[in-house]
């Protein structure tokens, strides 16, 4: 009797590094001169990779559909689609029927037809049973609408009841920019070789990419070497952002922070702020806000200090008191908050500009390299005098240009949050979803970046951790009960496990061994 093949399970590991499309080519080929390999053994491993993938996750497709493009994804289609063929799979592969663009996939192509493998073309009709199809047809280097042929073939695969495995990027998908100017895959699982892509990442990437799994190739030792332009980061990196603090230290020692906003009838934004910045460890949080909130506010959380917007002195003094300053939640636009806003914006203190503040910065020139700036998509296009299709299709390019007219660090929100600053710093907090699209969500999140770096954080890595924070509770939350109905409010109630990891690892330890003990 003889014994099956075991296929490895594959883990979802994700790194913490995401390189730019124009750098690939270059990584690759340097990355097969440091193994001693060629480029088409590198084509090998990719094809392998993605058998593997597919005999693990779909163990029961008896019928593989491959979708062969004429450069190098499509020969990573061709590999695997031989490799398919020789272990007893039933095998369909349809080609564009382009001339093959590398030397590699000319290869690949030979090897398919040398086992009597068939082409398919790319009108024919499918099979009427097809239970796994792998999307092979366009790579990381299209820059454009795929032409009718690609078209064609996406739109029927996204029609098909089959799932769809894509082979480093959804076809249609922009890799650079998470662009989708025409059609595109919708993959059930994107399996991505040897480094990450923006495009899958950030931009409309969600919508396509389904679950990302990557697969070095052997590189590993290599990519290790090399300093990635841009970094990912999830909510692993917390336990190295949040050390433990020193029996001895007190509130002065844990960020004295001034919020200012809170027009009538906008309270809610500024609460929420203040309230973020208290659950994420701010020693001493202080509202300067309209006479009428405070009751409301002191009521609610009598640990705020608060005090009336109106006084030229209170302001004064407030802001020399201040470690942080945030403004513009619910800020409005009166005629005192344009003075106050023009007031600090000469200011050398940290701080946080959001909401209604950054429309009176769209205004003036001012750049300074000691401001945070939260902009959504359509704040940035007022920012950047352009439009929010402009900003979403390239939010990359966006962010470079904010950091370059307003200096300081950018957190352009949205689907794969990006992360800049002035000394060319880039990274994607790759947590958060769709049910964080409720108002009030970037007010907490200004509470809790601002809060950071009031504890010691530089604004920089305040940015990133305040953002990974923010999306890793939301991603718990949606994850227990749904995406749908989740409030901005909803965070506080966890904020604690994320800003202290520690706790959190052994809250899961201790219920790890009480289910073995009642076992």
């Amino acid at each position: 009797m003889t014994k099956k093949k075991i296929i490895k399970n594959q883990t979802n590991y994700l790194p913490h590094s995401i390189w730019p499309v124009h750098l690939l080519n270059k990584l690759e080929r340097d990355g097969v001169n440091y193994l001693g390999i060629t480029l088409y053994e590198l084509m090998l491993r990719a094809g392998n990779e993605i058998y593997k993938h597919i005999s693990f996750n779909w163990p029961d497709a008896k019928h593989w559909l491959f979708l062969c493009g004429k450069g190098n994804n499509g020969g990573d289609g061709y590999i695997a689609a031989r490799i398919a063929k020789i272990s007893g799979k039933k095998v369909t592969l349809v080609s564009v029927n382009e001339q093959i663009s590398s030397k590699e996939t000319q290869f690949a192509y030979n090897a398919w037809l040398s086992i009597d493998g068939k082409i398919v073309g790319p009108n024919q009709i499918w099979p009427d049973k097809v239970d796994i199809i792998i999307d092979a047809l366009l790579g990381t280097g299209i820059n454009r609408i795929p032409n009718k042929i690609y078209s064609i073939l996406i739109e029927k695969a996204n029609k098909h009841y089959a799932p769809i495995l894509s082979v480093d990027i959804p076809s249609g998908l922009f890799a650079s920019n998470g662009n989708v100017p025409g059609m595109a895959i919708f993959a059930s699982h994107t399996l991505s070789f040897i480094a990450l892509k923006p495009g899958q990442i950030t931009g409309r990437a969600r919508d396509y990419i389904g679950k990302l799994y990557y697969v070095d190739l052997g590189l590993k030792s290599f990519l290790l070497q090399k300093k990635p332009p841009i970094l990912r980061y999830d909510s692993s990196f917390l336990s190295y952002w949040f050390k433990p603090r020193k029996p001895t230290s007190h509130k002065g020692d844990n960020g004295r922070l001034l919020i200012i906003g809170g027009d009538m009838g906008m309270v809610g934004a500024i609460f929420m702020t203040s309230e973020a910045a208290l659950r994420t460890g701010s020693g001493l949080v202080k509202l300067l806000t309209y006479q009428a909130n405070i009751l409301p506010i002191i009521t609610a959380r009598p640990e705020i200090m608060i005090d009336d917007i109106t006084k030229d002195s209170v302001l004064k003094k407030s802001l020399s008191w201040a470690d942080v300053i945030v403004i513009g939640p619910g800020l409005g636009n009166k005629d005192l908050a344009i003075d106050i806003l023009r007031k600090i914006s000469i200011s050398n203190k940290p701080m946080l500009w959001d909401a209604d503040a950054l429309g009176f910065l769209a205004t003036i020139n001012n750049k300074k390299n000691n401001r945070i700036i939260t902009p959504h998509p359509g704040e940035a296009s007022v920012l950047l005098n352009s439009n929010i299709n402009e900003i979403e299709n390239d939010r990359l390019y966006a962010a470079k240009n904010l950091v370059n007219k307003y200096g300081g660090v950018i957190v352009l929100k949205g689907a794969g949050t990006i992360i800049a600053d002035e000394k060319g710093n880039i990274a994607i907090a790759d947590v958060g979803n769709a049910g964080m699209g409720s108002g009030g969500m970037g007010d907490v999140l200004s509470g809790i970046i601002a809060s950071l770096a009031g504890q010691g954080f530089t604004l920089f890595n305040a940015a990133c951790t305040g953002c990974v924070v923010h999306g890793a509770a939301a991603d718990e939350l949606t994850n227990n009960f749904g995406k749908r109905g989740l409030l901005a409010t909803d965070l506080f109630k966890i904020l604690w496990k994320f800003i202290n990891p520690d706790m959190k690892n052994k809250r899961n330890k201790m219920k790890t061994l009480y289910k073995q003990k009642i076992n």
